[in-house]
């Protein structure tokens, strides 16, 4: 485990940090593909709002993160709310999830490239993967500062497709209004093949 990077992330979030504490917008807008039972996993999750909107559907969920404050209130949250979610200190760069042990895998605003080549083959046949993160055009401000930590234009297709299926992508880019839409982000939804 790094911990100057768990030192880092535990001082955010001791001091209120909140981003993710929400459902991602490809999971919110795609929670209708979602199966009915399995197994699910929320990558960097932070405090946790995709991994808990994956455990009141029911499903079997885990939240991995490097912060070991973010997963103490990810726990307490599903212990005070009794959902199917356990939280774990886990380092996903380190420790990636093993082949075929997932049904759904979430990632959100979180890019390590070694990583993202890695989740495909955690997927179970059929399973899903939702990951939406920074993008170099439209930053806005939010966001890492470093462009390593940011996709190029259509740099997420190459991830995931092949040798996932696409399911749903979208990534507005620098085109029109620059104050509607996603902005400064891009995600997709991809399936592994088999039933």
């Amino acid at each position: 485990m790094n911990a100057d990077l768990q030192a880092k992330w535990d001082a955010r979030y001791a001091q209120g940090y909140v981003s993710g504490a929400r459902p991602c917008a490809a999971l919110l807008e795609n929670a209708h593909l979602l199966p009915r039972e399995g197994r699910a996993l929320e990558i960097a999750s932070g405090l946790g709002g995709n991994a808990v909107m994956l455990a009141e559907r029911g499903l079997e969920t885990q939240a991995w993160d490097i912060s070991t404050i973010a997963i103490e209130k990810v726990a307490a949250h599903a212990a005070e709310r009794a959902l199917p979610l356990t939280a774990v200190v886990h380092d996903a760069v380190a420790n990636p999830p093993a082949p075929g042990s997932f049904d759904v895998i979430v990632v959100y605003r979180f890019l390590d490239r070694g990583l993202a080549a890695r989740l495909a083959p955690a997927l179970r046949p059929g399973g899903l993967l939702y990951y939406q993160t920074f993008t170099r055009e439209a930053a806005g401000g939010r966001g890492p500062s470093n462009p390593e930590y940011r996709l190029a234009p259509n740099e997420m297709l190459s991830f995931f497709v092949p040798p996932l299926r696409l399911v749903a992508y979208r990534e507005d880019g620098v085109i029109g209004d620059p104050d509607g839409g996603l902005r400064g982000e891009a995600w997709i939804v991809a399936q592994r093949a088999g039933s």
